[in-house]
């Protein structure tokens, strides 16, 4: 199994409300994708509400292998995400793991 999580921070000057839009548009985006992706097995989607010094979303996903990873990488869908992000989040973290 490969887990693969990203966390972002929502910039720019956004209210509260639409960093909350936005956390959820990403949501939509990105859960779907566990349906589409042969070997997805794991796409969730976090929102954080309690610590705004804190990144604002969180994706953590579940893969059967690298070779799965790499289709959700090139994947349409995955690709319009991370566009939309690209447009609303500034910080970005990343981490891939085998367990």
């Amino acid at each position: 199994m490969v887990r693969h999580i990203v966390m972002w921070s929502l910039e720019g000057n956004l209210t509260s409300q639409e960093k909350r839009a936005a956390a959820e548009k990403i949501k939509a985006l990105l859960e779907p994708i566990k349906e589409k992706v042969p070997g997805a097995v794991k796409v969730e989607v976090i929102i954080n509400e309690l610590d705004s010094s804190n990144r604002d979303v969180a994706l953590i996903s579940d893969f059967t292998d690298t070779e799965a990873l790499a289709a959700y990488q090139v994947h349409p869908d995955h690709l319009a995400a991370k566009e939309y992000i690209g447009s609303v989040a500034g910080g970005r973290a990343c981490l891939d793991y085998e367990y």
